[in-house]
């Protein structure tokens, strides 16, 4: 989402554009729960965040779990140390810059490429199966600072309405106001896209195997032979982008936070609902054009680890437990959501080559923060002022970590 639509922005720009993509579906944006989360403005390095971990580890029937130990421990000491209050409140102030702007977006980029009926703003819901978690959770949320979105309680005839697709009546629950939900992944894909082609931008159907850095400039090396120079080089290449990065000098402490989902055609979810996050499960549902879908899980891990097939099952429990209305075998998916220590993406422009610009570590909020990021990109490219200011997500936060620490 974060490279398709900064590539689509700087088309507009008149600069002629090409997109390396390897077009394989793995991305994280063609999988997710299609939710547009700008109520999502802690960053989930955070005290609470570490203090819920027990309860939430995967062995004790929670959504977290650490597939990679090697990977992770250096990881999470940078998160530990993002943890801090002073760090986590600057990241808040950070995360809610871009937030601010996310579904002004989404709705600017919806319109010009025409599809502005993939985007609802219907808000979603979220609810509580036991009376602890229920008094709990609603107070945590009335505490929380959730941007531009606002919250109501449930009324019990909504209440009442959920149960008859679910086993049991939720106890509680509430609805979020403010923001919104894409239809269909593939079909946004699709057409961001065509609207990317149209406008006379290239796409490549490979892999960016290295840059290089020559007298200054970054230039790409593609997986099927092909070497690519330009004036401007965009890296946002999710999880991959630490690779690339590392060739030009750059650290980037990212870490593959994988998802998973499954995803079932035949169903009765009503067309009209919004998104229902099962709070006690850790899984959100949304009815998508192609199906019900199903997901959860932050696994902790590396890109080409194969799937563990306990998450799928887990979720297909928590779905015959509520007794939702699915019927017959679904699909499977699992994706990386690129993840940094602090919880904030790295937006910017490199210091070790000129023409080196950066989008990515966007965690959970990839299709969230798409638009804006592209439209920040845009600007950049430009010589504009960028809509939010970026020393925040400036990568190079954490290379002056080790500088002091050295």
């Amino acid at each position: 989402m974060v490279g398709a639509a900064s590539a689509f922005r700087l088309r507009q720009l008149g600069l002629r554009t090409t997109l390396v993509d390897p077009c394989d579906g793995s991305a994280a944006s063609l999988g997710n729960a299609g939710h547009i989360a700008v109520e999502q403005v802690a960053p989930l390095a955070s005290w609470p965040t570490i203090m819920s971990a027990p309860r939430r580890w995967f062995g004790r029937g929670g959504a977290l779990d650490v597939s990679d130990p090697i990977v992770f421990l250096p990881w999470a000491s940078r998160f530990m140390a993002a943890a801090r209050k002073e760090s986590f409140q600057s990241g808040s102030d950070a995360l809610r810059s871009l937030l601010l702007h996310a579904l002004p977006a989404w709705r600017r980029l919806a319109k010009e490429i025409g599809r502005t009926d993939l985007l609802s703003e219907a808000g979603h819901l979220l609810v509580w199966e036991s009376t602890q978690t229920a008094s709990k959770g609603r107070a945590a949320w009335e505490a929380a600072d959730t941007g531009t979105a606002r919250i109501q309680p449930l009324p019990e005839a909504t209440l009442d309405s959920l149960w008859g697709l679910t086993r049991n009546r939720p106890v509680d629950g509430i609805r979020f106001s403010g923001t919104a939900q894409v239809s269909d992944l593939g079909d946004l894909a699709n057409s961001l896209e065509a609207a990317f082609l149209a406008a006379g931008g290239e796409i490549i159907a490979s892999r960016v195997e290295s840059l290089s850095n020559k007298n200054g400039a970054a230039s790409a090396h593609l997986a099927n032979g092909q070497n690519l120079t330009a004036d401007i080089v965009l890296v946002a290449a999710g999880v991959g982008s630490a690779r690339l990065m590392s060739g030009l000098g750059h650290r980037a402490p990212l870490i593959a936070e994988r998802g998973y989902h499954l995803r079932w055609t035949d169903h009765d979810w009503p067309a009209d609902l919004s998104p229902i996050v099962f709070e006690d499960r850790s899984m959100i549902v949304t009815r998508f054009a192609g199906g019900l879908q199903a997901a959860s899980f932050v696994e902790f891990g590396t890109a080409g680890q194969k799937p563990d097939p306990r998450k799928w099952a887990r979720l297909a429990a928590h779905v015959k437990a509520l007794g939702l209305p699915v019927r017959g075998e679904p699909s499977a998916w699992i994706g990386c959501r690129p993840t940094l220590p602090d919880y904030l993406p790295a937006i910017g422009r490199s210091d070790t080559a000129q023409n080196l610009y950066y989008a990515f570590g966007h965690q959970h909020l990839g299709l969230t923060l798409g638009p804006i990021t592209a439209e920040i990109v845009a600007a950049l490219a430009d010589g504009r002022e960028p809509p939010v200011a970026l020393q925040p997500f400036d990568l190079n936060r954490f290379e002056s970590r080790k500088a002091k620490r050295a």
